[in-house]
């Protein structure tokens, strides 16, 4: 959430109003000016009749102690008392108003964030790895994972419905040693803490990672417990860690790593990636998060990149990095990039993880603080997460790089010590 005192300020509110502007979002600069115009009269108004019932109290005092009548200091005081409940009535009303619509307003974009309305305008930072060149006829990880019977989305369906499958034997040895190894980097090489958390949020959670009130349409609510919700992400529940706490110079940064299986509904998604297991309701992932302090975050958005990218290098997997554009930002980011991975059957690059500094904005809304040491105040702290990586797609690209001519696939060198296979 935006911080409120910059929208109660008409020039502020009318700088900010351009920056969401560049993402594709207008602010109603004269709805929100309107409801704090009628926020101040109420607080003054509030405020006033507050003091005047505290005058008649003590004059109330002063009588009884004369032993004059305060028949009519009664009546009086009645009175203001019936005028301020309706105030702080209607002063209530509008606070409610303006908080469910700084809910629904988009973090700003950091200066750095390339200007554009949508995908099309994302910036390529680098590639990395070479494209694998096939003398044969390149088949999709459907088709090599149906041959074997390892991929089973049939079956999948059955149990479930549509954008499900049931991995078999080896491909499932094979997720399950993703997970292992990726876990293994980010705990020993890169120093993330693994924790273990609920695959079920509710809505306090998610108003504070930023996922409703707007999205609720693409999260899985959960029907006789109002208010809980399957997890999207494990940037959820991990970052709601930080709720309402206030930590200490010297506990910063916080580094977070969890592997939880990732639900969504993908609404908008009708039609898209149809086959295979590209868009699935449900997924597996290992996700990154930092609690840092603000001056450090935009450091370590850069180390938190490159530390998923680690994971493609390891695997040998080809890859690019795209900076999103402000049109293409999700909403509670302030600056995103995007790994994206090599897809032979596809031939292109598809998304394998999203990389994203918040800045204060989850952390607002979460009361997530720390304590600065130079001023002995509390501070609000920054907060960042990325995928490292998706764990399904990660799947689906080795699959289809790593195919050979006879319809196997080989196994990277450094997953041997987790699968001891040579093909699968």
């Amino acid at each position: 959430m935006l911080d409120p005192k910059y929208l109660r300020n008409d020039i502020q509110i009318e700088k900010i109003a351009k920056q969401l502007a560049s993402r594709g979002y207008q602010l109603d600069t004269r709805l929100i000016s309107r409801l704090e115009t009628r926020r101040k009269e109420l607080q003054s108004e509030t405020e006033t009749l507050q003091n005047t019932s505290n005058r008649s109290a003590k004059a109330i005092g002063l009588a009884k102690a004369k032993g004059e009548s305060i028949t009519t200091l009664l009546e009086e005081v009645n009175g203001i008392k019936k005028q301020r409940e309706i105030c702080e009535s209607q002063l209530k009303d509008v606070l409610e108003e303006l908080s469910a619509i700084y809910l629904t307003i988009p973090n700003l974009p950091h200066e750095s964030v390339p200007i554009g309305l949508d995908e099309s305008q994302n910036k390529t930072i680098r590639h990395w790895g070479k494209i694998p060149q096939f003398n044969f006829a390149v088949k999709d990880h459907v088709a090599l994972g149906e041959a074997k019977g390892f991929m089973n989305f049939e079956s999948a369906s059955k149990i479930t419905g549509s954008r499900f499958v049931v991995l078999v034997d080896k491909l499932a040895k094979l997720q399950r040693a993703l997970i292992q190894f990726m876990l293994e980097v980010h705990t020993k090489e890169h120093a993330y803490q693994e924790v273990y958390v609920p695959y079920i949020a509710n809505t306090t959670s998610l108003i504070g990672t930023g996922q409703l009130p707007g999205f609720a349409g693409d999260l899985f609510c959960l029907k006789g417990e109002p208010g809980f919700y399957l997890i999207p992400t494990a940037e959820v529940s991990v970052t709601n860690l930080a709720r309402d706490i206030i930590y200490a110079a010297t506990d910063l940064p916080k580094k977070y790593v969890a592997h939880t299986p990732c639900f969504r509904s993908e609404a908008g998604s009708y039609g898209k990636d149809t086959r295979g297991m590209i868009r699935q309701h449900q997924f597996e992932k290992v996700e990154l998060i930092r609690f840092v302090e603000p001056k450090n975050s935009y450091h370590a958005l850069e180390e938190l990149t490159h530390e998923a990218e680690t994971i493609l290098q390891k695997l040998e997997l080809p890859y690019r990095v795209i900076s999103l554009c402000t049109g293409d930002l999700g909403f509670s980011s302030a600056k995103t990039y995007d790994l994206e991975v090599w897809l032979p059957s596809q031939n292109t690059y598809r998304e394998i993880s999203s990389c994203s500094n918040f800045e204060s904005f989850q952390a607002r809304r979460l009361a997530a603080r720390w304590r600065n040491p130079e001023t002995g105040k509390t501070e609000l702290l920054h907060t960042l997460n990325g995928s490292g990586l998706a764990v399904g797609r990660t799947l689906v690209a080795l699959i289809e790089n790593y195919q050979t001519k006879e319809g196997k696939i080989r196994i990277p060198k450094v997953l041997k010590d987790y699968i001891q296979e040579d093909f699968i």
